[in-house]
């Protein structure tokens, strides 16, 4: 029977831990209580008391009424991994939660902004099965021009998508394996996009980003069964590898600049385009301008430099930063629609993590504008001795400077 806070929600505590990436162990002893307690309470068999419901919430630094907001359905379609097969569960937790949690956070600020409209195209439910590569091509050049991108690089991969509806965060999670998720919400009908900052790595982002928007392109009537089977998830992604690199190199425009597909003929592309030598091979390939000993010769040369661990110009590519859920906080409390208490109050998450999820400035918050000085001097004080007195004018006080 359950006992405890009434109103307490299982779920909220499986979604503060897991968005932590904790155990039940470790946060038993930080709340104080056993494995077991945690483990009932996130089952439902029983409510922690209102004192430990307060230790809970200073463990995990969720706001006490979080746990007690119900959790709205997310759909049951897939949350695509970038890495499935090497990220740890509690990676793929972390980030499928931080997902959930932005569009949690979308859905709530909808009530004041409106977002641009999902502009993405799509394929019926088991297409992907039978697609070929060169619609795959061409589902990419549709998107560039449904956004009006051209055919030459992309300035800003993140605007690019942002501006076609799709939601965008991007934080740390403190696992290098773990780049990014995918998910077409039930919450509002609309593409969320989380990539991993652990690589801090632009050109990396930008490729994850791009291999992400693939999988919205291509699977979003994909069932999650067949998205984790054996048998279809290399197929998958496969698929959103050679979108992204579709969409971010298009054979056209690219293979015009290919005179010589050396090593130094990629990597002097590399700042224009802002896409990885190792990603270029893969688009030779692709192109047919390299056959398969070219390939193999690239990459065994580009191993030999060092260039697996990162490659020239990489630290000289800035990492996009997401724009809408950023503009969107600040003009509500720029144009003051909300304070910032009242609206990380409505927003519910701890301020730190509303702060990353957002990119928001660290202390964003916590910090208040000066209030504006809501005293005049009438007159300076040399104006005030060589004006004659009255009785309906004060005298002017000068403030002693501070020493």
């Amino acid at each position: 029977m359950r006992t405890g806070v009434s109103g307490f929600q299982p779920d909220r505590l499986i979604q503060a831990r897991e968005s932590l990436g904790i155990t039940r162990v470790a946060l038993a002893a930080l709340v104080g209580v056993s494995q077991a307690t945690i483990s009932n309470w996130e089952k439902g068999n029983q409510a922690p008391e209102e004192d430990k419901l307060r230790s809970l919430s200073g463990a995990v630094k969720f706001p006490v009424n979080w746990f007690l907001k119900d959790v709205p359905d997310h759909g049951e379609k897939p949350y695509f991994y970038r890495s499935l097969a090497s990220a740890t569960k509690v990676a793929r937790d972390m980030a499928r939660v931080r997902l959930d949690l932005v569009a949690e956070l979308a859905a709530t600020l909808a009530r004041w902004v409106s977002w641009p409209n999902v502009n993405i195209p799509s394929i019926s439910e088991g297409r992907f099965l039978t697609i070929t590569d060169s619609e795959i091509e061409a589902l990419a050049l549709e998107c560039r021009k449904a956004w009006g991108l051209g055919l030459g690089p992309i300035e800003d991969v993140v605007l690019a998508i942002e501006n076609a509806g799709v939601i965008f965060a991007r934080d740390e999670l403190g696992y290098l394996k773990m780049d990014g998720v995918s998910h077409w919400s039930l919450l509002d009908g609309r593409p969320y996009i989380f990539v991993s900052s652990d690589k801090a790595n632009g050109i990396r982002n930008r490729f994850d980003a791009a291999h992400e928007l693939g999988h919205l392109v291509l699977h979003r009537n994909v069932d999650d069964k067949t998205f984790r089977s054996n048998e279809h998830y290399k197929q998958i992604e496969r698929q959103a590898d050679l979108f992204a690199g579709c969409f971010l190199l298009p054979a056209d425009s690219f293979a015009s600049e290919v005179s010589w597909p050396t090593l130094e003929t990629l990597l002097s592309l590399k700042p224009r385009w802002k896409v990885s030598v190792a990603a270029m091979v893969m688009r030779c390939y692709q192109l047919d301008i390299i056959d398969d000993d070219q390939k193999l010769r690239l990459f065994k040369g580009r191993s030999a430099r060092g260039w697996i661990r990162g490659e020239p110009y990489d630290d000289q590519i800035r990492l996009e930063q997401p724009r809408l859920l950023n503009r969107a906080i600040k003009m509500l409390v720029d144009q003051k629609v909300q304070t910032k208490p009242d609206l990380a109050h409505q927003l519910g998450l701890p301020e730190y993590l509303l702060e990353t999820l957002c990119g928001l400035e660290s202390g964003y918050f916590s910090y208040e504008a000066p209030v504006n000085n809501l005293v005049e001097l009438k007159l300076s004080l040399n104006e005030s001795k060589s004006k004659p007195s009255n009785s309906n004018q004060g005298s002017v006080v000068q403030f002693p400077k501070s020493k």
